[in-house]
């Protein structure tokens, strides 16, 4: 397995692979080390060159592999699903749950998109509870509601005030 750093205008992250695929990406608070070199992990380099393009609105749908070989067969089925969530667009937690042939596993749904290990690439943020609320975001839901401003700002950016 291989690790890397990326720092980006919306906070730093580790990010790490196997030869198979894309394994991590997380927002740390943790200082990367001092001699970051450029990824030579193929699997790196393609997701810090996506996850800068996203960033600068630039990129709308990522193309990467993932290794997920120690998730439950359950989990890989609702990240199968985030990652059809079209970029500025939204579901419920039990649209999710329905899709996978869960309909009462919401909350089942709610643990597996908190056991993300590939964040905004893998896009939990885009799940959202049926009454239309932003519901539980592992970075915050002030994080969250960033990222869906940067994906459709007409309906997640702020409202300014008029007096």
């Amino acid at each position: 397995m291989t690790t890397n750093w990326l720092k980006t205008d919306f906070g730093t992250f580790r990010m790490s692979a196997t030869e198979q695929g894309l394994t991590e990406v997380r927002l740390t608070d943790t200082k990367p080390p001092q001699n970051l070199s450029y990824p030579t992990n193929p699997h790196l380099k393609a997701a810090s060159e996506q996850l800068l393009a996203y960033f600068a609105g630039a990129l709308r749908e990522f193309d990467l592999t993932f290794d997920w070989t120690d998730a439950t067969d359950f989990h890989k089925a609702v990240w199968h699903e985030l990652t059809q969530i079209k970029y500025g667009h939204t579901c419920s937690y039990q649209q999710i749950a329905d899709k996978v042939g869960a309909p009462k596993g919401m909350q089942a749904v709610g643990q597996a998109n908190r056991r993300n290990p590939i964040a905004i690439i893998v896009p939990c943020h885009r799940v959202i509870a049926k009454t239309g609320d932003l519901q539980g975001y592992f970075y915050g839901l002030d994080f969250k509601r960033k990222l869906l401003a940067l994906e459709n700002p007409l309906s997640f950016g702020e409202q300014g005030t008029l007096f």
